[in-house]
């Protein structure tokens, strides 16, 4: 298993064994606070939006022009560390991934 490091919405850090293979999204949308995931993870949404930690950024897959294009307007987007949930396979070497659940849109 792949260790998440989950801030939620109400600032509580929770540790989540994580399946590789699997989305951010699927592996942390039930917890409680987390994303909601209102379409599933087709990228039509941001509301599994998070921001990771600034020191992984560049260990990650870069945004695609879809998963941009749904974060730039978001009230919320941190031009470096948003990241759409659903958008980011889980990786063995993810294992101790910090990352925060962004606020609702406002």
């Amino acid at each position: 298993m792949v260790k998440l490091v989950v801030t939620d919405k109400d600032g509580r850090e929770v540790v989540v064994d994580a399946r590789a293979g699997l989305s951010i999204m699927e592996n942390i949308r039930t917890l409680p606070r987390s994303v909601e995931a209102i379409c599933g993870g087709m990228c039509a949404c941001a509301t599994c939006h998070v921001y990771v930690d600034s020191s992984w950024v560049g260990k990650l897959p870069r945004r695609s022009y879809e998963e941009q294009h749904m974060l730039q307007d978001h009230a919320a987007f941190d031009a470096v560390r948003s990241r759409l949930s659903c958008q980011i396979v889980v990786r063995e070497a993810f294992d101790g991934l910090p990352l925060t659940v962004a606020p609702d849109q406002s």
